[in-house]
């Protein structure tokens, strides 16, 4: 019996421990056929809003990715639909000397975390991304996360 309740309480800890109360949201979206199309618009909409907060891009991408960066344009939305802000960015995903891929992650895929930088006081409800590299079809590019976090000062 004793054994049961440290387990729990072990566990509950454990759980405890692994929770971020630094993240006020957090979401992916995969691209279905693992590329991403022009005509594609990636959409995060944020539950609440986050005036006072940092706003992180995560790109999981793998070794079919033809270049060695990415460029995409993300669309802050308030609740009328809206753009209230708009701006084109570039990623790195492979280091321009070496060529080796950028980010953590294992095998053939990997993840790249960027901090997006959001000059808008006004608060969004949403944001949408679209590849801008004038292709078609980008393959490589498997799915887009957006991670809010708290201002820690």
């Amino acid at each position: 019996m004793a054994f049961k309740i440290s387990g729990i309480v072990l566990a509950s800890i454990l759980f405890l421990m692994g929770c971020d109360s630094s993240r006020l949201y957090e979401e992916y979206r995969g691209m279905d056929s693992g590329s991403w199309n022009l005509t594609d618009t990636v959409t995060f909409v944020v539950p609440k809003p986050l005036p006072d907060s940092k706003t992180l891009l995560a790109i999981k991408y793998n070794n079919e990715y033809e270049f060695r960066n990415l460029y995409l344009t993300y669309f802050l939305k308030d609740s009328l639909n809206q753009t209230i802000e708009s701006q084109l960015i570039e990623i790195p995903l492979f280091d321009s000397k070496s060529g080796k891929p950028l980010g953590k992650g294992y095998g053939n895929t990997f993840t790249k975390f960027d901090t997006i930088s959001i000059n808008s006081s006004e608060v969004f409800s949403s944001i949408q991304m679209v590849q801008y590299m004038r292709t078609d079809q980008l393959k490589g590019i498997e799915s887009l996360g957006l991670k809010i976090l708290k201002n820690s000062y």
